[in-house]
């Protein structure tokens, strides 16, 4: 009340968005938004009215003057809504001395009306605290003009009970209705809050059963994999050194997967992913993929076109899973087979190819894996969603001779052409 009383606060339009105003057309929904601002004026223009009437009849400027102290502070409410109500306090003395004649005092009818907007329309705008200022200071002002200039003057009573009544009902059912939508806006957050809790709560509920699960299957059975694989030679007498070597292999691949596992189950289970810290997987470690590979047994050849560039991170990342889970394919379905990844630098973007012959006969004899299928897991599947988010294309199928191919084509927009600016 007292600290930037005269603040500019202009009066926002009204929001078009409710029951009612979004039915109207589009002229129509405009000037509704500007409701608030005509009803005050219209409130003005009443007070105003009963300014003009209650001066005297002599004319001149004595109710022009009180018209216009009973309008002013109506529409100063539209832009700075605490000054308002202190030019209507100020207001009502001068209108009480220039308006001649007046039957009741201290509130001629148009200070009456006037005031009574004022407040309403201040306590609208504001708290509820500023509203209890109000009152107590118009209780103060009344009281006071009552006591000192109530005994003077042709006037037939005190209009200080029907003002200080007035204004108290206005102002407590707008505190009520402020109170009730703070309430409600407090609620609505409350709900809003609580909702996207228990959306994170469940989801991070989901996400903690899923590494469960991947935890209690995958990582129990690499684990076994792994120390079987480090025991096998022991129980062997003069093991081969192939066998020995193969066992190694096995069991550095079981190690390397549940590394990977565990640091996957740590981010799921993470009540905040964060992306992993280490180096994503690029074609240069393409190389050390198609080692380790060998060294399980796939005879593999690789063939690279093209000028060897750096390509997007997404793009690199991708090629490389396609061709470690082609391979992996490969190794499963086609245990012995030679196979072949062929890599394209064109410019328009990536082209990978790989390709794998038919198993031999004396391998499909031994391996427990010759019902199976290409295509029978995820794994084309992963590679076509890899494939589809770079929009990119893909085609896989079997061979001619019984092999298996993959072919995909992964677009890379071309460097911009540097400016003159740039260049110059």
């Amino acid at each position: 009340m007292f600290r930037d009383a005269f603040a500019y606060r202009p009066l926002p339009p009204m929001r078009t968005d409710g029951p009612f105003t979004r039915r109207l057309s589009g002229p129509l929904r405009t000037y509704a938004a500007w409701t608030p601002h005509a009803m005050v004026a219209a409130a003005g223009a009443i007070a105003m009215a009963a300014g003009y009437a209650d001066a005297d009849g002599t004319g001149g400027f004595g109710p022009l003057l009180c018209g216009l102290l009973a309008l002013l502070p109506v529409l100063t409410t539209l832009v700075r809504p605490i000054g308002a109500f202190w030019f209507s306090l100020a207001a009502a003395p001068v209108v009480s001395v220039f308006g001649g004649a007046w039957t009741d005092w201290p509130w001629a009818p148009g200070s009456f009306v006037a005031q009574v907007t004022v407040m309403t329309v201040v306590a609208l705008r504001s708290r509820p605290r500023v509203a209890a200022w109000m009152w107590l200071l118009t209780a103060a002002y009344s009281l006071l003009a009552e006591a000192v200039f109530g005994g003077g003057g042709d006037y037939n009573g005190s209009n200080t009970f029907p003002v200080l009544f007035v204004s108290a009902l206005a102002l407590l059912v707008v505190s009520v209705r402020t109170i009730r939508r703070a309430a409600e806006r407090e609620v609505t957050a409350q709900q809003s809050e609580t909702a996207q809790e228990r959306s994170r709560r469940t989801l991070l509920e989901e996400r903690t059963t899923i590494a469960r699960e991947l935890h209690d299957v995958v990582a129990h059975h690499m684990s076994v994999v792994a120390i079987q694989a480090e025991a096998a030679p022991y129980r062997v007498q003069n093991p081969p050194p192939e066998l020995e070597q193969a066992f190694v292999t096995i069991r550095e691949n079981a190690v390397a997967a549940l590394t990977e596992l565990r640091r996957v189950l740590g981010v799921v289970r993470a009540e905040d992913y964060e992306a992993p810290d280490a180096p994503q997987p690029t074609l240069a470690d393409l190389d050390a993929l198609l080692a380790n590979v060998r060294e399980a047994g796939l005879t593999v050849d690789k063939a690279v076109t093209g000028a060897v560039r750096e390509l997007p991170q997404g793009v690199e990342l991708s090629a490389y899973r396609i061709v470690q889970e082609a391979l992996s394919n490969a190794l499963r379905h086609a245990p012995g087979a030679a196979a072949r990844v062929e890599i394209g630098y064109v410019l328009g973007g990536l082209g990978l190819r790989i390709v794998n012959g038919p198993a031999p006969v004396t391998s499909l004899a031994k391996s427990p894996l010759e019902s199976s299928s290409h295509g029978a897991g995820h794994g084309i599947t992963g590679m076509r969603e890899r494939v589809t988010m770079l929009d990119g294309e893909m085609t896989a199928g079997a061979t001619a001779d019984g092999g298996y191919e993959v072919t995909v084509f992964l677009p890379v927009p071309a460097p911009a052409a540097p400016s003159a600016e740039e260049t110059g």
